[in-house]
């Protein structure tokens, strides 16, 4: 039995779903009132307070950016995560599970 993840593969699944997060974040902010954005992401926060950091004047380029960037991190942390599974796995280990 294989248990092998591709680091490259795991990374690409990753950011996308990372991405397609970030784009339901940047759907919120356009279609929602500011009332409901702050309650929104105060639930998500933990009832931290973003309604004085909260900026929805973003342009399109800034979103983009931030589109990429989540995709790049979260790519990245997908890799780290498959290789580091695939170091710590291999291994004639027996398990009952």
């Amino acid at each position: 039995m294989n248990t092998q993840l591709h680091p490259l593969r795991f990374g690409l699944a990753m950011g996308t779903a990372a991405a397609i997060f970030y784009l339901g974040c940047v759907l919120v902010m356009l279609f929602a009132g500011r009332e409901e954005i702050v309650v929104f992401f105060n639930s998500l926060f933990h009832g931290l307070d973003v309604e004085s950091i909260l900026m929805l004047d973003v342009g399109l380029g800034t979103a983009l950016l931030g589109l990429i960037n989540t995709f790049g991190i979260a790519w990245l942390f997908g890799a780290t995560l498959a290789a580091l599974y695939n170091l710590f796995g291999s291994g004639n280990r027996r398990s009952n599970y």
